[in-house]
């Protein structure tokens, strides 16, 4: 594949890369259209790279296409094998190598709303935050429950503390500042590369090293939700190996530490699955009280030394 390569800013104008890591979805096709139809990229100093995480290069048929389709640079960089650690790092190392200022990833099953990469620019810009999120509005088919739909148990949104401040982020709808003293040498762990958290674990490495995530309501992209996860099982696994996740990153090296943190969770387990069970009437509030439970069960889960829970397997 022919890469059109652009090096760094124009006119004072920044280079952002669109990133996304793919692995055998077609419909990437459908967000790179969106990518391409960004009113900053076509404005502004932008430019796509696609970071195929399959042993075979299986999307570099797509990316030529999109690449002939739109006016945009697109570069393709095959990222392989099935660890999407490996991917995130060859969507950071590529954009560093291009010059870019900012990289804006998105997953490959999202669409990116027209002024998604505006909003995301702005707010870092105005910020001066080292990451910004935006929110992932889930698109539901004709046969989820009403009570997921209505509770928006799959769309994602940062959780802010009291204080304000943001201390984990995700990269399904993220601006990155690559300058950035905090970001400057980190990269995604391999180790959670399979299993999920990787996210998890960049970003709150990122605030504790002293930088700061901001969050702009008006980056909004949208995510199909396929019929496999319209389903409580799903939602309560993903919470089992969030809970996991949480775990390896946070649990203290101490036996005492350890114990303590254990003992908490164990003792929501119990409450929230007693609160749920009071919940049954109401379906929307017994599953919010079922996903926290899980979440629990899973630092149990770590704290015991069980099985990480390959969540996205391939």
């Amino acid at each position: 594949m022919r890469d059109t390569v652009i090096h760094g800013s124009t006119s004072g104008v920044p280079l952002v890369a669109f990133g996304a890591c793919t692995f055998r979805r077609p419909i990437l096709a459908r967000t790179l259209n969106s990518l391409a139809a960004q009113t900053l990229a076509l404005q502004g100093n932008c430019c796509t790279i696609i970071a195929d995480n399959d042993d075979q290069p299986s999307a570099l048929p797509l990316a030529e296409t999109a690449r002939d389709a739109h006016t945009m640079p697109l570069h393709y960089v095959h990222a392989p094998a099935r660890n999407i650690s490996i991917a995130r790092n060859a969507l950071l190392e590529k954009a560093v190598e291009l010059g870019a200022d900012f990289l804006a990833m998105i997953d490959d099953d999202e669409v990116a709303s027209p002024d998604w990469a505006r909003a995301l620019l702005e707010q870092i810009t105005t910020s001066g935050a080292d990451a910004v999120l935006g929110p992932v509005i889930a698109n539901y088919g004709p046969d989820a429950p009403g009570w997921m739909r209505n509770a928006n148990f799959h769309d994602v949104v940062p959780v802010v503390q009291p204080d304000g401040r943001i201390l984990t982020g995700y990269t399904g709808n993220v601006i990155l500042r690559l300058n950035s003293p905090h970001l400057r040498d980190r990269r995604f762990d391999l180790a959670y590369g399979r299993t999920g958290g990787e996210d998890d674990a960049y970003f709150r490495g990122l605030v504790r090293s002293g930088g700061a995530i901001g969050y702009a309501p008006a980056a909004i992209a949208h995510e199909d939700v396929p019929p496999e996860r319209e389903r409580l099982s799903f939602l309560l696994r993903r919470n089992f190996r969030a809970g996991q996740t949480h775990g390896r990153i946070n649990a203290p090296d101490q036996g005492l530490g350890r114990a303590i943190l254990f003992a908490k969770a164990a003792a929501k387990v119990t409450v929230l699955t007693g609160w749920a069970g009071l919940s049954v009437p109401w379906p929307a509030r017994r599953t919010r009280a079922l996903m926290r439970a899980s979440l629990h069960a899973g630092v149990c889960s770590q704290l015991l030394g069980g099985k990480i829970l390959e969540l996205y397997r391939s």
